[in-house]
């Protein structure tokens, strides 16, 4: 009995740690610095791709053009949650946000690469809809229900 136990607890953990998510950033502005920034204020990546190995849980990203707060204040966010569901709907979720202290700065957009295909939305002017501007606009999320969702965040395309 107690080799079975360990072998279930084994497979469980195993696959626990297969998980992993990478953020990419394509930068086409030809200016400012993509900013991955973690949920307890962690700088996770500066422009370079960024693999969580198991969940990247309430992470923000946003171009730093020298207008922007260290989180994201002022500019264009993109929020994301990567991580692979458990139950029907609790995989990844990722949105761009206006809602003020944020503000439109820059073209962006992201898609999820992968079993999700290119699911994502794009924000081209402050009047967008694929974006939040109050916190009731929870239409404007992109979920991705795979295992090892993968994100591109773009900027000024």
């Amino acid at each position: 009995m107690k080799t079975a136990t360990f072998a279930v607890i084994a497979v469980a953990i195993g696959h626990a740690l297969a998980e992993s998510h990478t953020v990419t950033f394509s930068n086409r502005c030809g200016h400012g610095t993509p900013k991955l920034i973690g949920q307890h204020g962690a700088v996770l990546s500066s422009g370079g791709a960024h693999t969580s190995h198991g969940p990247l849980i309430g992470a923000i990203a946003y171009l730093q053009t020298g207008n922007c707060g260290f989180n994201g204040e002022g500019c264009t966010l993109v929020e994301t949650t990567l991580k692979n569901p458990t139950t029907p709907g609790s995989g990844s979720s990722t949105d761009i946000s206006l809602i003020p202290p944020h503000a439109f700065s820059v073209t962006t957009g992201f898609h999820y690469v992968g079993a999700c295909g290119s699911a994502g939305a794009d924000c081209k002017n402050a009047k967008c809809k694929t974006a939040f501007h109050k916190s009731t606009d929870t239409g404007v999320q992109v979920a991705c229900q795979a295992d090892n969702a993968n994100l591109v965040i773009t900027f000024c395309h």
